[in-house]
């Protein structure tokens, strides 16, 4: 999405970044609990989603900070 973010928008995309920076901080804490496990697998999955999170946060922190070539 290009252009200005609404008032209405920008609380609704900091509110969904809130969550997303949450739930990347839950997933950290738990890759740290089940490193010791040795359950790989899970391992694996939550870094995958950990990394789809970050994607999201980045995109959202874009769209609500755009870059501006001066």
């Amino acid at each position: 999405m290009t252009g200005n973010v609404t008032k209405p928008d920008e609380v609704e995309l900091r509110a969904r970044l809130a969550e997303l920076v949450q739930e990347h901080r839950d997933l950290d804490t738990a890759i740290g609990a089940l490193s010791a496990s040795h359950d790989l697998l899970q391992v694996s999955r939550l870094k995958k989603r950990k990394l789809q999170l970050k994607d999201q946060i980045a995109e959202i922190n874009n769209r609500l900070l755009p870059d501006i070539i001066a």
